[in-house]
């Protein structure tokens, strides 16, 4: 269990730290290339690393740490959010140790070479994915890029299909309704707030249950330059859950109102195929028939879940729009919640 009480020196100040990167990598020394990005509300950092002599010549690592002064950038301060971010990050790890060794190359992750608590830190140290030709991040994305992304979903939620998400959420997603009771409270769209339960059950109750990335946006996707492959990245909010959480989540986090809705069905045919091929791949002996049947129906399910999260949180976010209106009054009068 991670115990994060306190903010900690730079992880170069830290001995413990500076010995376990040079154990996993075998090097005699290292020297940041770059911080790649803060984590969010301040609670540590992910760093590009060089190496002198070692087994690789570069490094990512990612240093948990509390922040003096939590500030988050929407302004939700309080003890929920941050239990909710101490629990991610003993999620991450836990994931990197006991089920990424499942992922091939075909749902490809980092490796992870090592991670180390020490006190009120933890240090997990990841391959650079840049090393291996995933180096190109996008903030638009090709008909290309969008299938790469969802071939990756398809064949990650193939290899978790029927696993118990052991030392995960329960639920997985950073968007799940037992962990945002402040957002739902202050959710203007009375027809939407008596539904969050209903809908949340719906998705919860599928007999098809697999394991969810959870933050399935364009950011946390490293694309390779030839356009051939993709690999994901940031495992917080991994966990059980229905396959549509991911995908609706990802086309929404690319895609306008309009090509949403415009490119719905080729998006989730082009899932659904990719998924029995993955589950072939994986030799699960489920009924592929079933499972495409059940999810597809709970696509919107899946849409109205996070629109409800969305609305609350920020209620002039872009995402919210007229599609996801839709598809919202959509499932409450289909199902009259």
């Amino acid at each position: 269990m991670i115990n994060l009480t306190s903010t900690s020196p730079n992880i170069f100040m830290n001995e413990h730290f500076r010995n376990t990167i040079l154990k996993a990598t075998e090097a005699k020394d290292f020297f940041e290339i770059e911080v790649i990005q803060s984590l969010w509300s301040g609670y540590g950092k992910i760093i590009r690393l060089g190496l002198v002599e070692g087994n690789t010549t570069s490094v990512v690592v990612k240093h948990v740490s509390l922040p003096t002064v939590e500030k988050h950038p929407r302004g939700w301060n309080s003890n929920i959010s941050h239990t909710r971010k101490i629990k991610s990050y003993q999620v991450e790890t836990a994931f990197y140790q006991h089920w990424a060794a499942f992922c091939d190359e075909k749902s490809r992750i980092p490796t992870c070479m090592a991670i180390e608590f020490f006190g009120d830190e933890v240090l997990m140290v990841l391959e650079d994915l840049d090393l291996a030709g995933y180096e190109a991040r996008i903030t638009e994305v090709s008909w290309n890029e969008i299938e790469l992304c969802l071939q990756w979903l398809a064949n990650f939620h193939a290899t978790f299909l029927e696993e118990k998400p052991k030392h995960l959420w329960e639920q997985g997603t950073y968007w799940h309704l037992e962990t945002r009771p402040e957002e739902l409270e202050v959710l203007a769209d009375e027809n939407l707030k008596r539904a969050a339960n209903s809908i949340d059950q719906k998705l919860n109750e599928t007999a098809y249950q697999t394991f969810v990335h959870g933050d399935a946006k364009l950011a946390n996707f490293c694309f390779k330059s030839d356009g051939t492959g993709v690999a994901a990245v940031d495992f917080q909010y991994v966990g059980g859950g229905c396959g549509m959480k991911d995908v609706a989540y990802f086309i929404g986090s690319c895609l306008d109102e309009s090509d949403c809705e415009k490119y719905e069905k080729e998006l989730l045919d082009f899932y659904f195929k990719e998924l029995k091929k993955g589950m072939a791949h994986k030799n699960k002996k489920i009924n592929f028939e079933y499972i495409e049947m059940d999810w597809r129906e709970l696509y919107p399910v899946a849409w109205a879940d996070f629109h409800r999260f969305l609305k609350g949180w920020s209620p002039g976010h872009w995402k919210i729009n007229s599609y996801s209106e839709r598809l919202c009054k959509l499932v409450i009068d289909t199902y009259n919640f």
